[in-house]
């Protein structure tokens, strides 16, 4: 989840900008919600790590 589209009842700007202390402890929550994996639930972040496997596989079983 991201909060791109969240507005601040506070100081009506996107919480992703950050602009008061409201939407900073909000994007602090949300980050702390999301945990060390959530870079990989975007579609890109999956093939470039696959392909990235695949590489290191190849390199790998590369004979001498």
């Amino acid at each position: 989840m991201t909060a791109d589209w969240l507005v601040c009842a506070n100081c009506a700007g996107r919480v992703s900008e950050g602009r008061c202390s409201v939407c900073r402890a909000q994007l602090a929550r949300l980050r702390a919600e999301r945990g060390p994996w959530a870079v990989l639930s975007s579609p890109g972040a999956l093939v470039a790590l696959l392909l990235t496997l695949a590489a290191v596989a190849l390199l790998v079983t590369r004979p001498a």
